[in-house]
């Protein structure tokens, strides 16, 4: 990892403990290989919707529901996420989570492309996790923008790292390189994301920080 190991162990141990199911996720993730934020990010998640008091979030791409269930630990008793996931089985996996976490409730499961899916939602919304496709994610911002409530947050993973590496990131966005060697499978990614960072920092009436735990967090605020 970029992020040294012993780092995002304290980060994990100061943060909030996960409680049973969320350490059962854990697990699951551990053993399947299923790559989730992990504790050290699920913290900083719980409280990012705390801190922006969200009664709405969206996620393109939940997978079998770590993350929201880390966000509802944060969000108001009404607050209401929207799952969104292209595997019935994850999906399936992510509602069973948030049932026996109190959650299920306060959960839209919704099957198929996440930003197809956004479409047919009305705003605001408080909150949105950008974790689909790398280089689908200028889009998935675009579609969530016009949506988000002022100084609501998107927060995007994978801003350091993911199935690309930190050091094509770099190269386009820092050393105006081309952001991957030629060959490599995972340049599309490393440019979606560089070419995604690009957008959010110049993007008018918001403003970016970079939170560098697990594999890097973008986090974009409306300003107005």
């Amino acid at each position: 990892m970029t992020v040294p190991d012993d780092i995002d162990a304290v980060a994990a141990t100061v943060g909030p403990a996960p409680d049973a199911v969320l350490s059962e996720m854990d697990r699951r993730a551990e053993e399947t290989g299923f790559p989730t934020v992990g504790p050290a990010v699920g913290g900083w998640l719980r409280a990012l919707a705390g801190l922006a008091d969200a009664e709405r979030v969206f996620e393109f791409g939940s997978g079998f529901g770590y993350s929201a269930y880390w966000f509802l630990g944060g969000m108001a008793d009404c607050g209401e996420i929207v799952l969104t996931e292209v595997d019935a089985g994850e999906l399936d996996a992510a509602r069973e989570y948030l049932d026996r976490g109190g959650y299920a409730d306060r959960a839209r499961f919704e099957l198929g492309d996440a930003i197809e899916t956004v479409e047919g939602y009305e705003g605001p919304f408080d909150v949105a996790l950008i974790d689909n496709e790398k280089h689908r994610y200028v889009e998935a911002f675009e579609a969530i923008r016009p949506k988000l409530s002022v100084g609501g947050l998107v927060v995007a993973d994978n801003a350091i790292e993911g199935p690309h590496g930190f050091e094509a990131v770099y190269d386009r966005l820092v050393d105006g390189g081309d952001g991957g060697r030629p060959g490599d499978p995972h340049a599309e990614a490393a440019r979606g994301i560089a070419v995604y960072l690009d957008h959010v920092r110049s993007a008018e009436g918001f403003e970016t920080t970079l939170l560098p735990l697990g594999e890097g967090l973008a986090v974009t605020r409306r300003l107005r």
